[in-house]
Parts: structure tokens; C-alpha cells; sequence
């Protein structure tokens, strides 16, 4: 990350590379989010509750207390170093500091708001549906949006960069 605060991006055609590289990586992250979502629910409330709460149509099961709290462990923690290694890699651009606030805050809260949906709609109310929906495509907008901007930067350092240096 010293790179970024020292300026070094601007000669380092390697390290953007592998910066984007990983970049290209949480993008396919991103995708397998939307991807897993999708298999199990649309973005339907009767979807969600069916999910959560089961189906006697589909025969499915509620979700175990169990069950949703080794995936919330999981998640926490994973979701938690994602965001912070992205929102990291933001601080260090020249975008706004607006920007850089209003994305990170977005970011972590969606996240923490899609965990949180699912147990509301399982123990709390059918109704909290509508929130699990919200948060779910805040939290991909929002994680979009946090790689666009760190690879628009990248972009933008590597194509400022003279040609000896980006050998």
C-alpha cells in the first residue's frame, strides 16, 4: 500500500499490474456473489421468504439458527477483509475525500445490512424481505463501485507513466 501514498504507482508498472490483477479477481468475487444469490432467490420478496422461512411448494426447509450463523461467522470476517482491503486501496486514489467516505460508509454498512436481512427475515418478520432485497443491491453497487474506482486509477497511473518506466 506505500506505494500508492509515496507515489510509486506512477513507476511501477508491476505492482499496478498485480494490484490489477487482484482487482480482476474480486471482480470475479463479485460476480459469484450475484451468482449465488441468484440460485437460491430473485429479487422478490415471496423469493427471500421462501429462502428463509422454506416452502412447503418446493419442500424446502427453513434456514437453521445453525446453519445461518457458521454462514454469518464466515461472512463477517471475509466481507469485512474484502471491504477493508478495497476501501484501503480507494483511499490511496485522488479521488474527493467526499467520495472516498460516502463509498466506504455505503459499502460497510450495505454489507453488515445484507448479513443482518437474512436473520431479520427468518426470526423477526417476513416483511424485512424488502430490506434483504435493498441491502443485497446496495452491497453489489457499492462493492462495483469501490473497483471502478480503484481501477480507474490504476488505469489512469499506468497510462501517465513514460514508457521506460512502465517496462
Amino acid at each position: 500500500m506505500r506505494y500508492f501514498v509515496t507515489g510509486e504507482q506512477q513507476r511501477k508498472a508491476l505492482l499496478n499490474a498485480l494490484v490489477l490483477m487482484f482487482l480482476g479477481y474480486i471482480a470475479l468475487l463479485w460476480l459469484s456473489n450475484a451468482l449465488m444469490y441468484f440460485h437460491h432467490m430473485a429479487l422478490t420478496p415471496s423469493s427471500v421468504i421462501a429462502y428463509y422461512l422454506g416452502s412447503e411448494e418446493q419442500f424446502t426447509q427453513p434456514r437453521s439458527y445453525q446453519g445461518m450463523l457458521e454462514v454469518s461467522h464466515f461472512h463477517l470476517f471475509s466481507m469485512g477483509m474484502l471491504i477493508v482491503t478495497l476501501t484501503h486501496l480507494m483511499l490511496m486514489t485522488d479521488f474527493s475525500v467526499r467520495l472516498k467516505i460516502w463509498l466506504s460508509a455505503l459499502t460497510y454498512l450495505s454489507a453488515l445490512a445484507d448479513e443482518v436481512g437474512g436473520w431479520l427475515v427468518r426470526f423477526v418478520h417476513p416483511l424485512f424481505a424488502y430490506f434483504k432485497i435493498a441491502a443485497f443491491i446496495t452491497l453489489e453497487f457499492s462493492l462495483a463501485a469501490l473497483l471502478l474506482v480503484v481501477i480507474w486509477a490504476l488505469l489512469r497511473a499506468r497510462t501517465q507513466m513514460r514508457p521506460s518506466e512502465a517496462e
